[in-house]
């Protein structure tokens, strides 16, 4: 045991002292506001929903995907039937089923420990950084220091301000609007991933589709809103990668004819 403990201590500081952790802590950096104001909101909200401090913290340290915290508070709310909040915090995670299998590209050769360590510490600001930096699914030395440097960042980033919201949401007024700072720093957070064709048209389908389901009960616009971007988005993809081919299946064609 002492010896897997020296180990693993070793290892960290090693990942701690690459330079490469610092860039992916300095790149985290530009966002950590806006990811500080979405959690500082979450926190207020879990308490002012009616959970307890105590398993407040526990969601907020266990769950650690604040999209998911504030789709199901709603139902929580409301008195939701259990399966309803399940479903909906699955749907609204699934996308990270998505990243799992492209982070496997990367850092498939980690013990199993450690690729459970990466899935909870990832998120989507520092997978659009990390695939930015490395678009290419090429395993490099490096990768691995820049993805702690990132993730540690981002997770300091959200769960300090988070657990001052819940320490504090008694001392916190409704009138200081926190909810529209948590709208303002979402949209920050969904502008810097809108980088295709398929993530535009999946965010406005979303968009579309939670307004037009708004009078649904339950929050079940929300779920509407998902599925109807997954199908969009995957629609869309499989329609540029035919625009993609048929340029090259034209090419073949005329080699093939001369």
């Amino acid at each position: 045991m002492s010896e897997t403990a020296a180990t693993l201590s070793q290892r960290a500081r090693s990942i701690a002292t690459d330079p490469f952790f610092r860039t992916g802590s300095g790149e985290m950096a530009g966002t950590a506001l806006g990811i500080a104001a979405w959690g500082l909101v979450t926190g207020v909200a879990m308490v002012k929903s009616g959970l307890s401090v105590p398993l407040a913290l526990f969601m907020g340290l266990t769950v650690y995907a604040g999209s998911a915290q504030l789709a199901v508070l709603p139902l929580m709310t409301v008195g939701a039937p259990l399966w309803v909040v399940w479903f909906t915090a699955i749907c609204v995670n699934l996308r990270f089923v998505i990243l799992s299998s492209m982070w496997r590209s990367y850092f498939a050769r980690l013990s199993l420990r450690h690729r459970l360590a990466v899935a909870y510490f990832s998120g989507d600001v520092i997978f659009v950084n990390f695939m930015r930096r490395y678009p290419e699914p090429k395993p490099q030395a490096e990768q691995l220091p820049y993805f702690w440097g990132a993730a540690l960042t981002n997770w300091l980033a959200w769960q300090i301000p988070s657990t001052l919201g819940i320490f504090l949401a008694d001392q916190i007024p409704l009138s200081w609007g926190l909810g529209f700072a948590g709208v303002l720093a979402l949209l920050g957070v969904l502008l810097s991933m809108l980088k295709d064709r398929a993530t535009w048209v999946a965010s406005i389908v979303a968009c579309t589709a939670a307004v037009a389901a708004f009078a649904l009960p339950l929050k079940l616009n929300i779920l509407v809103a998902i599925a109807a971007a997954v199908a969009a988005g995957l629609m869309t993809e499989q329609l540029q990668k035919q625009a993609r081919r048929l340029p090259a299946a034209e090419a073949d064609s005329k080699e093939g004819r001369s």
